[in-house]
């Protein structure tokens, strides 16, 4: 099974590496290839990736290069998980819609818009080069903002699943707050990619949300940075990318008086890629889990295995994982192309949302909003042109006003202008 990993000089990639290696029994992989345009980055990432897999035993063969198409020759199933123009990019997607009072953030709002309109382009060329070479092969998508994405790959007619960490996050926080094992805790995740709600925690065939709120709705909370009362409130879990929504004003206070995320983050891999240059290093470092993408490892494997899990015989059932994929009437207030984060019955055929419960209209009328303005990105995206910027900007709920959407626009275009070929 040859697997190739897109964006494996990401500091993230030991996580994956590690995860790789100590679930091989599920996820057998042969050869696995990292490519990406960085060379050096690569050299220290793939020297680590190779140490990993040496110390835990595994007999996979892991090469890297910055040739895609020959990374790509052959593979089962390529991973996304790139980011276009870099933590530079991320800086700018952070800081300048904040000078227009809206909230700096890499997935949401005006800075995830630009995100998604120099990201949608590359994954669609990659995902072409992808097609000619293996029709067959699966491509799962890690890169944010994720819904877009995998909506620009399914729309093209690519076979490809988006994921996202946040589910298995939650599923294995709830977990040590009850003190049970991860795979007992089934999860009600509904909504789309950063906008969901856990609307039931089933331990034991038992709903435990109402008791998990009642004894450890503070520590959750807490992790969100959301007021407890607001929790009980709701009587659900919001996914912490709700903070932006629910306290949108509040964040952007904080915003301005602190080094962004994407400092944070630069400061982080420095330290990381020094850390990987060293020969003696042959694990995954504790500071890689502050990077984020916590448990990443671990959906991957779970997800690109019952993606790749031959036909027939009695493996042969479906297996049930929280994914992004086509709505297909799931949601029937959403049209059928929208792209949902809900679990879905996965196997080789790809990923089927399963049926969900009427979702309320306190969460159904923001999904409903966010999707108009996903479709809005896309079309921007795909089409270019400032009037559709505006127009996603314009429909976007935490923007929403002419004059501001006017500006953001001007705002995005100029710091974007390398990555967009319109302007």
């Amino acid at each position: 099974m040859k697997l190739t990993v897109v964006g494996g000089g990401s500091t993230y990639t030991p996580e994956l590496i590690d995860g790789f290696a100590r679930l091989r029994g599920t996820l057998p992989v042969t050869e696995l290839v990292l490519v990406d345009p960085a060379a050096d980055r690569l050299e220290l990432v793939g020297g680590l990736a190779r140490r990993i897999f040496a110390r835990q035993g595994h007999p996979g063969r892991i090469t890297w290069t910055s040739d895609l198409d020959a990374a790509v020759d052959g593979a089962d199933a390529v991973l996304l998980q790139l980011r276009v123009g870099g933590q530079a990019a991320r800086q700018q997607d952070e800081t300048w819609p904040l000078t227009c009072g809206c909230v700096g953030q890499e997935t949401t709002g005006a800075g995830g818009l630009a995100k998604a309109l120099r990201t949608v382009p590359v994954v669609l060329d990659i995902a072409e080069r992808v097609r000619r070479r293996n029709p067959d092969a699966w491509i799962v998508d890690f890169t944010n903002p994720v819904g877009i994405v995998t909506r620009a790959l399914l729309t093209a007619g690519h076979r490809a699943v988006g994921l996202c960490n946040v589910a298995i996050g939650f599923q294995r926080k709830f977990a040590r707050l009850l003190g049970v094992d991860p795979a007992a805790v089934a999860l009600e995740h509904v909504g789309l990619n950063h906008l969901t709600w856990e609307r039931s925690v089933t331990v034991g065939g038992r709903d435990v949300l109402p008791e998990l709120l009642a004894e450890h709705g503070a520590a959750v909370a807490e992790d969100l940075r959301m007021p407890r009362a607001l929790l009980d409130r709701l009587g659900v879990v919001p996914s912490y990318y709700l903070r932006y929504f629910y306290q949108h004003d509040e964040v952007v206070r904080e915003l301005r008086t602190k080094p962004s995320r994407a400092a944070e983050v630069a400061e982080m891999e420095r330290r990381l890629l020094e850390m990987y240059g060293d020969p003696a290093l042959d694990e995954k470092p504790e500071l890689l889990g502050k990077r984020g993408g916590a448990f990443y490892s671990e959906a991957a494997v779970a997800l690109t295995a019952s993606l790749l899990r031959p036909a027939g015989g009695a493996g042969d059932a479906a297996d049930v994982q929280v994914v992004n994929t086509f709505n297909r009437g799931t949601l029937p207030f959403l049209p059928d192309d929208a792209v949902i984060e809900v679990p879905a019955a996965v196997d080789a055929r790809g990923a089927r949302p399963l049926p969900v419960r009427p979702l309320e209209p306190l969460f159904a009328g923001l999904v409903a909003n966010v999707t108009a303005y996903e479709h809005l990105a896309l079309e921007a995206a795909l089409k270019g042109g400032r009037e559709r910027v505006f127009a996603a900007l314009l429909a976007h709920p935490l923007i929403g006003q002419t004059e501001r959407a006017d500006r953001l626009t001007d705002e995005l275009v100029a710091h974007n202008r390398e990555h967009l070929a319109w302007a």
